[in-house]
């Protein structure tokens, strides 16, 4: 375990408006605008793929909170730099970019989801390079003091595999189902996300 006394740091400032900054506004109106604006496309499939992604991201935190919980130390922590944290490993930043993230990234991918590059799926594929770069970019973020790794089996590859392949497989598989599908999936995970924050956010008070 690396620097543990950084997930304290983290608590320190879970849900606290002391660090408040005013550009969360801007971030916040910006997401607004991406949705408002593919709506207004009828894009209704890369809306399914940004959604569900923001859904499975928030199964994710829920769950490092939990273990944080459980085990006294998360798998990740933001100990500072952000203006608002949301629970131990995110911040309000990170947040609303991962609410657009699966979006803006579907705009990626070919009109056929049949399509093979290198003989692999291309939605596949392109959720498997999409991991990739997010976990290059944490791997830069894991140096900095504003996100840390806490344990040091815990890294690029298992946030490669384990994190982000899930994000971008369920946004981008999400991206081709048929509508019912769509809101079976993207409904079961926000009574999910939405009960275990109740529980566990709200009455328990454990994360």
């Amino acid at each position: 375990m690396n620097q543990p006394e950084l997930t304290q740091q983290a608590l320190g400032i879970l849900r606290s408006g002391d660090h408040f900054q005013w550009y969360v506004i801007t971030l916040l109106a910006l997401v607004i605008y991406v949705y408002t604006n593919e709506i207004s496309k009828k894009n209704w499939r890369g809306i399914a793929a940004g959604i569900s992604l923001y859904l499975v991201h928030w199964l994710f935190e829920i769950a490092n909170a939990l273990i944080q919980y459980a085990s006294g130390h998360a798998l990740w922590t933001v100990p500072a730099g952000t203006s608002f944290l949301i629970l131990v490993g995110v911040g309000i930043e990170l947040s609303l970019m991962f609410s657009v993230a699966g979006l803006v990234l579907s705009k990626i991918l070919p009109e056929d989801p049949k399509l093979k590059i290198l003989g692999i799926n291309n939605r596949i594929f392109f959720a498997v390079v999409n991991a990739a770069l997010f976990s290059f970019i944490e791997i830069f973020l894991a140096m900095t003091p504003a996100f840390h790794w806490v344990y040091s089996w815990w890294g690029s590859l298992s946030v490669f595999f384990l994190v982000y392949i899930p994000f971008f497989v369920v946004s981008f598989l999400c991206y081709d189902w048929k509508p019912k599908v769509q809101g079976a999936v993207i409904g079961g995970l926000l009574v999910v996300d939405a009960f275990l924050l109740i529980v566990f956010a709200g009455i328990l008070k454990w994360i």
